[in-house]
């Protein structure tokens, strides 16, 4: 599965697999295994007799993290294994098959895991440590009835310019930063209607925020996908329609000297694994594969937002385009860029100041987010937990290129029966831009 979160996984599998490839071969067991909690958060410490290679994942239903340690063997006997302690219910070991050893948290709910090795100091040996960090404790998560805890999708959205930047002007005086506004408004008020996930704006008022502010703004409040919304010009006022950008492989590798230039000030930016303790090769190798993950994701969330865009207006390109945007740089967040429109277009102009125009790009934006994130739900939230079940209401779905009906009705996960029901439909056929209410509820 090409999920961004799949891949950011790999990202820590691969950063421990660069670490054990610099350090030599890896150990033969583990000394002991310890647990501490407090404050929400508990720690999880592997106390080994040598560097050991491992990788980390999470499975749910019920909640588990799993860590295998790599041509190493356990022996729950002389180590013993610890009782119940904060969220970790129960402590399973055993050694496979091929080689690895592995380590399963029985957990009391959801968490985030986060591991990295810790060298040897005066008092200890190698350490493996693995912190498990709730997800109720970053959102508060709609109430849903019945449903397993679980957080919300975080979207954060960023009104482009502000303030004493007022952007693009057009010809009657409209201000891109004005407009961009009252679309985002609009879109987080469409996405905060959607069970399981939540908008934040990185601004909401006419102030100016800088680039990069925008870009911690949104990790402060742990997005899953950050979307700046823009509108377009040109100085031949004939030029019009959407497009969507993410960032270019140039813009990722300057950005990339730039973070590990600074690594030292940087205690948590990739897949929750912190670079300032990592040697320059292996601090480099880490972030080029959350970059490349974090593209990877941009990508496929853009080519649904512009699908969509084409059918409520022209798009200017009809594929995803690459820039190095300064917004888009964060190298753990998947993030686009929309151009709504040529504000410099006196007709998109007129079209920009337009509520129910605005609202059909909010929609468009948000379709493309939903379904986006309908096929690829983070671990731990309450789509990913509960599936798109979760909702309360009817949503909107507008038909792309390559929708076939039953595939919408899986997507959802809704009867065939239902979803002709709910639009009236005699028959499968369905066509470009047409318009379906998805019903609420599992297979009605």
């Amino acid at each position: 599965m090409s999920t961004w979160s799949v891949k950011m996984a790999a990202v820590t599998a691969a950063l421990v697999l660069v670490a054990a490839a610099a350090i030599g071969a890896s150990s033969d067991g583990v000394n002991k295994i310890r647990i501490a909690a407090a404050s929400g958060a508990t720690r999880v410490v592997l106390d080994l007799k040598r560097p050991v290679s491992h990788t980390v994942f999470t499975l749910s239903n019920p909640a588990r993290v799993v860590v295998d340690l790599h041509a190493t063997t356990i022996d729950a006997t002389s180590i013993g294994v610890p009782g119940p302690t904060g969220i970790v219910q129960r402590v399973r070991l055993a050694n496979r098959d091929n080689g690895d050893a592995r380590v399963v948290l029985d957990l009391a709910e959801p968490a985030r895991p986060r591991s990295f090795p810790v060298p040897p100091d005066g008092s200890s040996g190698h350490r493996l440590v693995i912190d498990l960090e709730l997800l109720r404790t970053e959102r508060v998560v709609k109430a849903t009835p019945g449903a397993e805890r679980g957080r919300n999708i975080v979207v954060a959205l960023d009104a482009g310019h502000g303030g004493k930047d007022p952007g693009a002007i057009g010809r009657r005086g409209t201000r891109e930063k004005d407009v961009v506004l009252q679309i985002v408004r609009r879109v987080k008020a469409r996405i905060d209607r959607e069970p399981g996930m939540e908008a934040y704006l990185t601004r909401d008022g006419d102030y100016f925020v800088p680039l990069r502010e925008r870009i911690e703004r949104a990790r402060r409040q742990r997005a899953d996908l950050f979307v700046s919304v823009h509108a377009d010009a040109f100085k031949n006022q004939r030029a019009r329609g959407s497009s969507v950008y993410v960032l270019s492989p140039r813009g990722a590798s300057d950005e990339a000297s730039r973070w590990l230039a600074e690594r030292e000030n940087a205690a948590d930016l990739v897949g929750g694994v912190s670079l300032d303790d990592k040697d320059a090769m292996l601090a480099s190798v880490l972030l080029d594969l959350s970059q490349t993950a974090a593209i990877d994701a941009s990508t496929s969330v853009a080519d649904q937002v512009l699908t969509r865009l084409g059918v409520v207006g022209r798009v200017h390109r009809t594929n995803v385009g690459r820039a190095g945007f300064l917004v888009l740089k964060s190298p753990d967040i998947p993030s686009i860029l929309v151009e709504t429109a040529f504000i410099s277009n006196p007709a998109e102009e007129k079209q920009l100041k337009n509520a129910k125009h605005q609202e059909a790009l909010a929609g468009a934006i948000v379709d493309g987010v939903r379904a986006y994130f309908y096929d690829n739900p983070p671990p731990g939230t309450l789509l990913a937990i509960e599936g798109p079940a979760t909702r309360t209401g009817p949503v909107e779905h507008i038909i792309v290129r390559g929708d076939t009906l039953s595939d919408i009705a899986s997507r959802y996960n809704v009867s065939l029966a239902a979803l002709r029901r709910q639009n009236g439909l005699k028959n499968d056929r369905i066509r470009i831009g047409q318009v379906l209410q998805i019903p609420a509820g599992v297979g009605s």
